[in-house]
């Protein structure tokens, strides 16, 4: 009677020991397991449901190897009154066997194909938010080794920190001034690349207030490890008055004076900006082109040259 539960035991042991890493990870501070986001959420939420249905076939796997290594190794000693283990050498075909280790992964497989399907869409960066606030237009360029954000709406701008409401939806556009960089906020949702003459998407919506980390996903350079970020999410009043607060700065950010910001640096000062000029994105944007012209093409040829160096 001993031996016969001895097997149902080890399954809930190794059970056990899945649920105590599971809840001891949850107490620490893992951004991607504290989501403060309505992305991060689901995000968090798909990574559960993949590692629950991964669950049910690694610890089969696992205990069977475990089971059929002990009671058919070689030299196995059998106590007396208890029969070997049953030598069947022309058994190739267990219809009963084939189904199960066929079956329950395919059908995990199907389900995983589903959901899947179904996240990849829900969760597009490029996929508005649904909300009945107004998102709030930001512009980000990677520079090297610094994040320069753009509010065109507002005419503000800062460096190395971004400034977001709680429950309002925020429609990042991202491009890159330098090498190719990738934007994250672990907090609050998934990555997604800046690269030079590239405009990508990124909507994102905070659900509580408090300062996140964001940083840079992609080595590039030098610089890289110390390349991040605060994203400071907070009240609409909050916010709001710190718009006003960077539209009275003595710091002016124009066509000119981003030249000076945009050469490689490893400064990671935090800047709040008034906005001189309300096409400076796209003046980012457009300088990596080709309009057609031999001249043109070498300048931008340089530029590219020169940011990489």
């Amino acid at each position: 009677m001993l031996k016969k539960v001895k097997l149902p035991l080890f399954i809930l042991l190794i059970l056990g020991v899945v649920a105590a890493v599971f809840l001891y990870l949850r107490t620490l501070d893992i951004a991607v397991l504290n989501p403060k986001g309505t992305i991060a959420r689901q995000e968090l939420n798909l990574m559960i449901i993949a590692c629950v249905l991964a669950i049910f076939v690694v610890v089969p796997v696992f205990v069977m190897t475990i089971v059929i290594s002990v009671r058919y190794r070689a030299g196995r000693a059998v106590k007396p009154g208890k029969k070997k283990a049953a030598y069947t050498p022309d058994a190739d075909h267990s219809t009963i066997l084939e189904s199960l280790w066929w079956g329950i992964p395919c059908a995990i497989i199907l389900l995983l194909s589903v959901v899947t399907w179904v996240s990849t869409h829900h969760l597009d960066p490029y996929r508005p938010l649904a909300s009945n606030a107004k998102p709030l237009h930001i512009q980000v360029v990677a520079l090297q080794w610094k994040w320069l954000f753009i509010y065109p709406d507002q005419h503000v701008a800062s460096l190395n920190f971004v400034r977001l409401p709680v429950d309002r939806p925020v429609d990042f556009e991202i491009t890159a001034d330098a090498p190719m960089n990738s934007f994250w906020i672990p907090q609050l949702g998934g990555q997604i690349y800046a690269m030079s003459g590239m405009n990508t998407q990124l909507h994102l919506m905070a659900s509580e207030p408090g300062t996140y980390q964001g940083s840079s996903a992609n080595i590039s350079g030098a610089g890289f490890a110390d390349m991040h970020f605060n994203a400071i999410a907070s009240s609409q009043v909050d916010f709001d008055e710190w718009v006003r607060y960077a539209a009275n700065s003595n710091n002016k950010l124009t066509n000119t004076s981003y030249k000076s910001l945009a050469k490689p640096s490893k400064d990671n000062s935090t800047t709040s900006m008034t906005l001189g000029s309300d096409d400076l994105y796209d003046t980012i944007l457009m300088k990596y082109m080709d309009h057609g012209s031999s001249s043109g093409t070498s300048a931008t040829a340089d530029h590219m040259q020169d940011t990489h160096e």
